[in-house]
């Protein structure tokens, strides 16, 4: 245990044996069985992050896109970002609008508020044969954070935080990183302004991404290919009292300097 004069200290462990998960799955009951087998119980101030894909599954998220007829807007597209037109018309079906797109790019502003590539329909590991199957993110991540904390409470007796997260692009920088697109039990932001720097001025812009730091940290654990750890257990963290929103870390419409979006959805 830390104590006041201790070095911080923070320690990251991928929980194994997740089985594949299938719609309609009891995600936390499957969680918390998967960190008895671990022998790990959960502590108060534990962060637990689930990968997004782990929970659209549990969620039925899934699209075959042999279903799908696409509309002549997403036909358009489709021929400039040379995509499959029922793909296309999937993405626009989960956007608010266009914010990029060239040949292999379709830039989106996600019904969620949040903008990434492809509105986070993915073809890698949906766990389902065949290139016709997609999945989408889940429906409301916060909702389903909040739900799997409480869940999580109800079988083991204590309520982590909860980050649900994703990868996504950055604006100039090369690759991706994890997100928090669903949080519950903790701050999605840490507001430092009016606190001390080292040197004793006044911090009066740093507004700390909280959520988006602690996803990317799991992300080196979790992976995104075939590492097969998509829960990932944050302990040591010293967070302020908060239970917070992944929609709070959207920037507002109104100082979102790179979007110029074309409007419209599906």
């Amino acid at each position: 245990m830390q104590t006041p004069s201790s070095p911080p200290q923070l320690t990251l462990i991928a929980v194994p044996g997740i089985p594949h998960i299938q719609p309609g799955d009891d995600l936390p009951q499957l969680i918390a069985a998967a960190l008895e087998r671990a022998g790990l119980s959960l502590r108060a101030g534990d962060v637990l992050v689930i990968t997004s894909k782990l929970v659209s599954k549990a969620e039925g998220r899934f699209v075959d896109l042999r279903q799908v007829t696409p509309s002549e807007r997403a036909r358009r597209v489709a021929a400039v970002v040379n995509k499959d037109p029922r793909l296309v018309e999937v993405i626009l079906g989960e956007a608010q609008g266009i914010s990029r797109m060239r040949r292999d790019v379709l830039i989106v502003r996600h019904r969620l508020g949040f903008t990434l590539a492809n509105a986070g329909v993915d073809h890698s590991n949906v766990g389902r044969a065949g290139e016709h199957w997609v999945l989408l993110l889940p429906r409301d991540p916060d909702a389903s954070a909040r739900a799997i904390r409480a869940r999580l409470q109800t079988l083991t007796g204590v309520a982590p935080g909860v980050v649900i997260s994703d990868s996504h692009g950055r604006p100039f920088r090369l690759g991706t990183v994890g997100v928090a697109i669903g949080l519950a039990g903790l701050p999605a932001l840490w507001d430092r302004r009016g606190e001390p720097d080292l040197y004793g001025r006044t911090l009066e812009v740093t507004v700390t991404g909280l959520g988006d730091e602690i996803a990317a940290a799991a992300g080196l654990l979790s992976g995104q290919a075939a590492e097969g750890l998509p829960v990932v257990l944050v302990r040591g963290l010293r967070l302020p009292e908060g239970d917070g929103r992944a929609t709070e870390l959207v920037r507002p419409r109104g100082l979102d300097l790179y979007g110029d979006f074309q409007e419209g959805g599906g």
